[in-house]
């Protein structure tokens, strides 16, 4: 029967001392190889899975990041859609202003002598406004000036030196409805195409003793208004980032979702608005169009004007909801980054090993380590005393 091998208590002691060296000794340079001191749940649970927790929120948070990085820059893009919007209703105000500033005026002499002797309805426009002037039979020059006068509403019919022809000198764009209407004043019947001033009326070619001017001018104003405005909704279309587009549509589907938090508890919808020109209340200036007509009137002109400085009010006040929720996502968006940084420091303090304090220990630990076999090899002494007896 074999026996046990008996060692004294000191050798014993001792050696238990350098097997709990030697574990110090593994831990430490395991926190020094990883950077943990806590790197499982069996080192210490409640600190490894409170660091995972703080970790996935964290990492949770920073999936978020983009789509907040994303509401940004869409809201960034409609704001750079309304300045230039805004600078298109400059321009347009601008030529709706010098289509106002630019003057109409219908001028010339009948070129035959007034004939009174049979009466005649004379039928014309004075800017799109139809007017009727009744002249009786045997009237005089004078008589059928001032019924002339009397229809248009203001004097623009007046006589010649010789008192014998008509005169039109008028502010306004005048057009007859009939060749008749022309020829009982004096006036040649007019050939070729009738005018289109965008009065939508019937007239006929203008007499070659009159002269038109300024209508043709604000007529091609009024084109390049239009122009001005397909602009305007092309621009906002284009507005876009990332297939989000928040001024090109004012429908409730027309929405942008941006989550702050990771259960969405915390978010902001901003609803998009419909800043085209049809969203603006802007019309285009067309030909026979009521309120329009080309620029032809001044009290239209000034309509258009009125609706411009609405759409600039419509787009200030865009501009400031816009501003204020890139404010608020703005803000949001450097408290996620900072929360982050919150949330992944508390992980690592919780977890991370001190490095120096580990290279101490890793000192320290060595240093005991040899006078642990130091001591070990004290306690055999009397052991070896002995051998050299039975020597």
């Amino acid at each position: 029967m074999s026996s046990g091998i008996t060692l004294s208590a000191s050798t014993r002691q001792n050696l238990l001392s350098l097997q709990d060296t030697a574990s110090l000794t593994s831990t430490t340079q395991n926190r020094l190889a990883t950077g943990l001191k806590v790197s499982s749940a069996l080192d210490s649970p409640v600190n490894f899975f409170t660091a995972q927790s703080l970790s996935n929120r964290s990492a949770d948070l920073g999936g978020l990041l983009d789509s907040i990085s994303n509401g940004v820059q869409a809201i960034q893009a409609a704001n750079q859609g309304i300045t230039s919007i805004s600078k298109l209703i400059d321009s347009a105000k601008s030529t709706a202003n010098q289509a106002l500033s630019t003057q109409i005026t219908t001028t010339g002499t009948a070129s035959t002598d007034f004939d009174g002797t049979a009466a005649s309805t004379v039928n014309l426009y004075v800017n799109g406004t139809a007017k009727t002037a009744n002249i009786a039979a045997g009237s005089t020059i004078d008589d059928a000036i001032t019924a002339l006068n009397t229809a248009a509403g203001s004097k623009m019919f007046s006589k010649d030196k010789t008192g014998d022809k008509i005169v039109l000198n008028a502010s306004a764009d005048v057009e007859f409805a009939d060749t008749g209407s022309q020829t009982a004043l004096g006036f040649t019947a007019g050939t070729g195409t009738p005018p289109d001033y965008g009065t939508g009326n019937t007239t006929v070619a203008q007499a070659s003793e009159l002269t038109v001017a300024g209508v043709d001018n604000r007529k091609k104003l009024a084109e390049q208004y239009n122009s001005l405005l397909t602009q305007i909704t092309q621009l906002s279309k284009d507005a876009t980032f990332n297939g989000v587009n928040l001024i090109s549509n004012g429908d409730d589907s027309n929405k942008l979702h941006i989550a702050f938090n990771e259960k969405d508890t915390a978010n902001l919808d901003i609803q998009g608005q419909d800043l085209t020109a049809d969203g603006l209340g802007l019309t285009s200036i067309t030909a026979g169009a009521t309120g329009t007509g080309n620029f032809l009137l001044d009290a239209d002109i000034k309509t258009t004007v009125t609706k411009l400085g609405s759409a600039t009010d419509t787009l200030r006040a865009a501009s400031s909801t816009f501003g204020s929720n890139l404010s608020v996502v703005q803000n949001r968006q450097t408290f996620s980054k900072n929360l982050i940084n919150v949330l992944d420091t508390g992980a690592s303090n919780l977890t991370n090993a001190d490095l120096n304090v580990e290279a101490a220990n890793s000192q320290a630990l060595s240093t005991r380590q040899s006078l642990g076999i130091s001591a070990l090899s004290l306690a055999n002494q009397a052991q070896q005393s002995v051998l050299q007896l039975l020597r």
